[in-house]
């Protein structure tokens, strides 16, 4: 498919009482490790991380993308992508930035592309997806606050999203629209020979183009933060706590705990959370 068929996307402003996050049903399957290797001379992206700017600081931003596509000068790029999502705004910006560049664009999802993740990977002129790799769409997900009249303005734009992204899929699929609705009414996860058989892929990505990378050790305080909340630690609990974590001497300040942090060290924080998760119960 010719990327430029594709419908451009809008979205109104975010309203300023609402925040994209991902939700920790999608963060408790998403393994960071599965990466691209790496190819030769080869023009490429690599989104491997949440879409937007995630709480600490990380993140696949629309500017970052930007400024890559700016870099290449129209070359040929492939994009790999593992990501549980995030940010509709930049999804939808990225997906925008890929359709309108002059270069073919090939993108290959290694591991999950689920939400924001996929809305951006829907823009290449060939979609290439892992036999054991996923697809996850659903209706659009965020946090919100506010009084009664706010969360009904909220939930209006949410519709209007969803019906951008749904319009934004059969594009791409040729499924029928209600179709569509109903697979993000129920949140699906579609596996890499569903997701060629209904059109959101094209075809399989090469087998040895995937590997456990180092990106597995910065998914350590992902890990933790997912295993606090199944705890019952609230997230501004559990951000508090990384935070600290990762200003103690021997952890760095990428999220990746280095070797310093010792195995003794991983026991203790388990305990900890144990300890926690009895006393919530209790």
């Amino acid at each position: 498919m010719n990327k430029k068929n594709l419908p451009a996307l809008r979205a109104d402003n975010l309203n300023a009482k609402a925040r994209f996050e991902v939700p920790e049903s999608v963060m408790a399957r998403w393994n960071r490790g599965i990466q691209a290797k790496n190819a030769n001379g080869e023009a490429s992206i690599s989104i491997f991380d949440v879409i937007g700017e995630d709480w600490d600081g990380s993140g696949f931003t629309d500017a970052k993308c930007a400024g890559i596509l700016r870099s290449l000068g129209g070359a040929d790029v492939t994009v790999y992508i593992n990501s549980p999502g995030g940010s509709l705004f930049h999804g939808i910006a990225i997906y925008n930035m890929l359709r309108e560049y002059e270069g073919r664009v090939t993108v290959r999802v290694l591991g999950m592309a689920a939400s924001a993740a996929s809305v951006a990977a829907m823009a290449g002129d060939e979609v290439q997806i892992a036999k054991s790799a996923f697809f996850m769409i659903h209706n659009c997900w965020c946090l919100a606050v506010g009084n009664a009249n706010d969360l009904r303005n909220i939930a209006a734009q949410n519709d209007e999203f969803d019906e951008v992204m749904a319009q934004m899929y059969v594009a791409r699929t040729g499924l029928d629209l209600k179709q569509v609705q109903t697979m993000m009414d129920a949140e699906t996860w579609i596996n890499g020979t569903s997701a060629v058989d209904q059109g959101f892929a094209d075809n399989f990505t090469p087998a040895d183009q995937i590997e456990e990378g180092k990106g597995a050790k910065a998914s350590a305080i992902h890990r933790l933060d997912s295993t606090l909340a199944k705890a019952g630690m609230s997230r501004t609990e559990r951000r508090s706590l990384i935070q600290e974590i990762k200003g103690t001497p021997g952890a760095v300040q990428d999220g990746t705990p280095s070797a310093a942090f010792s195995a003794a060290d991983a026991a203790h924080l388990l305990s900890l959370t144990a300890n926690f998760g009895a006393a919530a119960r209790a």
